[in-house]
């Protein structure tokens, strides 16, 4: 019966994943057909956001879309609430990845992880190279993985909570560092922000974020490992 749910669980989890990768496509295609018509294919450059007008708001409620259709599909793929958020991560970092990997092949861009990129427009611009928002899908897929495919043996604890504490204080920290300069413009209104062009990523500040950040997959790995010590124990 064991065998069986995990084989379940495992076509779940390649059944979210190729959902992902073929949702990036139409992101990548999306984006591609955007920057190309206010000729932004590389968007770290003067004038990052020459056209406005419609587009602002309707790009705004389409990436709020595409977080909607991720997060439904995790509710749908998981048996539990811990499942269903570790397949919306699964879904959210596999798409994230392979959004680069299409643009990649369609424009030739980025050139490498270190190119600067608008990440997101909620609630305002955040821009970092390609490399951090890679980690963190990285780091999304494996806590993921880990929350989807392992079912705890026993209920939720309030133990838990200084972990995500700490995961919820990196994810702060992280929208800081991708955020530190259109907050700094924001005091002198919606221009001066859609006109940031940052030059310098806070690569020491990120890894601290990401660190924090993987404070649940670091305790989801040790589990294992105290279980079978304590088996030894008792054993003994």
């Amino acid at each position: 019966m064991i065998t069986t749910q995990r084989k379940s669980n495992w076509s779940r989890w390649f059944m979210v994943a190729i959902y992902a990768i073929a949702m990036a496509w139409v992101e990548s295609a999306v984006v591609f057909y955007l920057r190309s018509m206010i000729n932004r294919i590389e968007p770290h450059q003067p004038d990052p956001f020459p056209i406005i007008g419609g587009f602002g708001w309707v790009e705004l409620m389409r990436e709020f879309a595409t977080v909607v259709m991720l997060l439904t599909v995790g509710v749908l793929a998981g048996r539990t609430w811990r499942a269903r958020l570790g397949y919306f991560a699964i879904g959210f970092g596999v798409w994230d990845i392979f959004y680069y990997v299409f643009l990649k092949v369609i424009c030739s861009w980025p050139h490498s992880l270190l190119d600067w990129d608008v990440l997101f427009l909620l609630p305002m611009p955040w821009w970092g190279p390609v490399l951090a928002p890679v980690l963190i899908s990285l780091l999304m897929i494996f806590w993921g993985t880990f929350a989807s495919q392992f079912e705890p043996t026993s209920p939720p604890s309030l133990a838990n909570w200084p972990v995500w504490v700490l995961n919820f204080a990196g994810v702060l920290l992280a929208l800081y560092v991708f955020m530190a300069d259109t907050l700094a413009a924001a005091p002198r209104g919606v221009q001066a922000v859609c006109s940031v062009v940052p030059e310098k990523f806070n690569w020491p500040l990120f890894s601290l974020a990401l660190l924090l950040m993987s404070a649940p997959l670091m305790r989801l790995m040790c589990l294992p490992r105290c279980r079978q010590s304590l088996n030894r124990n008792d054993s003994v």
